[in-house]
C-alpha cells in the first residue's frame, strides 16, 4: 500500500497512489482569511492516461502481456523519476557525479544511477550545447481553476536553437504517444491562465507564441542519444479526456480516512465488545456489552 506525499515548491502537496494522482491545495475564508479545508483536482497524467492508446499500444500490451508490460511500465516509471531528479540537478548548476545516487519510487530507496539512466544525462548535456537554453522555470506546479486540474510541467526556457519560448516535457521513452502531447498541452494552457505566473517571468507577450515539445532522452534512433520533437496544441483534446476521465472515475475522491502508521497488539483501544451469551437451552440469547481486555 504505498502512498507517496510530495511538498511542491510552491505550497502544494501532491498525492500519489497506485491508480490516483491528487494535487491538493489549502482553502482559505474569503472573509476572515482563516483555513477553511483543502482543494482537490486530479492531475494532468492522470487524466491525459485516459485517452485512448492506439492500435499499437494494445499491439504491444498483447505481446508481453499484462504482467510482463506493467513490471517494463513500472521500470520505466522508476527509471524516468530518477533522470528527471538528476535533471534538475543539471539545470539548477550542480554536477553530477556517475555514482550520484537518486531516490526509486517504487522501492523508496536511494539507487546509484544506472549506465541507460547516466546515458541519458549525457544525452541532455549533449542537447544543452546545442539548444544553448536560457532556463525560466523548472518543476513548476500549475493549477487550472477554471477546468479543475493541476500538474507540474518539467521545464520552460528560451532556446537559441530551435529559436522561441519552450514549454518542454523531458521523457526516456522512445516513442511520443498523444497523451504526451495532451500533458504539454494542459500544461500551456494552465501557465496562459495564471497571470501572476507570466508576470512573474515578463513574459506575456511571449506567452502567445509558447512553443511545446518532448524531448526524448536516451533516445536509440538516431547518433546523437536525444531527439526534440514540437508537437501542436491538443488543449481540445485534454479537454475530452478530462471527460472521459469523469466518467469513469465517478465517485471517486481522495482517501481521507485517518490510519494508524502501525498496528500492534499490545496498545490495544479501548472499545465495548459485545459478545452473545446463550441463557440456557431453548431461550434466545442476549447481547452483554464487556470492555477490552
Amino acid at each position: 500500500m504505498k502512498k507517496e506525499i510530495r511538498k511542491t515548491e510552491n505550497g502544494l502537496l501532491q498525492v500519489t497512489t497506485v491508480d490516483e494522482r491528487w494535487y491538493v491545495r489549502e482553502r482559505f475564508d474569503q472573509t476572515t482569511g482563516l483555513p477553511s479545508g483543502h482543494d482537490f483536482v486530479p492531475s494532468v497524467t492522470w487524466i491525459a492516461g485516459h485517452y485512448p492508446k492506439g492500435i499499437g499500444f494494445y499491439k504491444w500490451l498483447a505481446q508481453k502481456g499484462w504482467d510482463e508490460a506493467e513490471a517494463i511500465k513500472n521500470a520505466a516509471g522508476d527509471k524516468g523519476s530518477k533522470v528527471h531528479l538528476a535533471l534538475v540537478d543539471l539545470i539548477d548548476g550542480q554536477a553530477v557525479l556517475m555514482d550520484a545516487q537518486y531516490p526509486n519510487p517504487t522501492t523508496g530507496q536511494s539507487e546509484e544511477l544506472t549506465l541507460e539512466e547516466y546515458g541519458c544525462l549525457l544525452a541532455f548535456r549533449d542537447w544543452w550545447a546545442v539548444a544553448k537554453p536560457t532556463p525560466l522555470t523548472r518543476e513548476r506546479t500549475l493549477w487550472h481553476d477554471a477546468h479543475g486540474y493541476a500538474g507540474t510541467m518539467d521545464f520552460l526556457a528560451q532556446l537559441a536553437e530551435p529559436a522561441g519560448v519552450w514549454l518542454l516535457d523531458f521523457k526516456t521513452s522512445q516513442d511520443v504517444w498523444p497523451e504526451h502531447e495532451l500533458q504539454v498541452s494542459a500544461y500551456k494552457h494552465a501557465l496562459l491562465a495564471d497571470p501572476a505566473m507570466a508576470e512573474t517571468l515578463g513574459m506575456v507577450e511571449a506567452f502567445g507564441t509558447l512553443r511545446l515539445g518532448v524531448l526524448q532522452l536516451g533516445y536509440r534512433r538516431n547518433q546523437r542519444k536525444w531527439k526534440l520533437t514540437e508537437v501542436e496544441d491538443r488543449f481540445d483534446l485534454f479537454l475530452a479526456a478530462q471527460q472521459i476521465w469523469a466518467r469513469e472515475t465517478e465517485g471517486v475522491s481522495p482517501l481521507q480516512a485517518e490510519y494508524p502508521l502501525e498496528i500492534n497488539l499490545t496498545d490495544l483501544p479501548t472499545v465495548p465488545v459485545k459478545i452473545a451469551r446463550p441463557r440456557g437451552k431453548g431461550r434466545p440469547s442476549v447481547q452483554e456489552t464487556l470492555p477490552n481486555g
